[in-house]
């Protein structure tokens, strides 16, 4: 199973190989509380890029722990790259861009980010 997403303007594709996911995780730091993300964590290995790499532009705060991934065009962010905690490089997938995914469905699992 997997399921594909993009940016607003679709320069920028991927897919996951993995199935949809139930739960989303809604952070209220200061970046995500104002961009409205649902968020997935998969592995890097199950995340593959279609298309969009060149029209990928980077964007880090607070630790740059995290390489946030908009399209240079429509400006959305439908993925970050990062590492989970014991290290494991992973993507960080903004579910809002997968129009297959039922976001009224998820479970939302609230993090409070901005006391990190």
């Amino acid at each position: 199973m997997s399921y594909e997403g993009s940016c607003h303007c679709g320069a920028v594709a991927f897919e996951v190989d993995a199935p949809v996911p139930a739960q989303a995780m809604s952070c209220n730091c200061s970046h995500c509380r104002r961009k409205g993300f649902l968020l997935s964590f998969v592995p890097e290995g199950q995340f593959r890029l279609k298309q969009g790499q060149d029209q990928l532009r980077s964007y880090f705060f607070h630790a740059h722990k995290i390489e946030h991934m908009f399209c240079a065009t429509c400006g959305t962010q439908s993925f970050a790259r990062g590492a989970m905690p014991d290290g494991t490089p992973m993507r960080a997938v903004n579910l809002r861009c997968v129009p297959s995914i039922d976001l009224d469905a998820l479970q939302i699992k609230r993090v409070d980010g901005a006391s990190f």
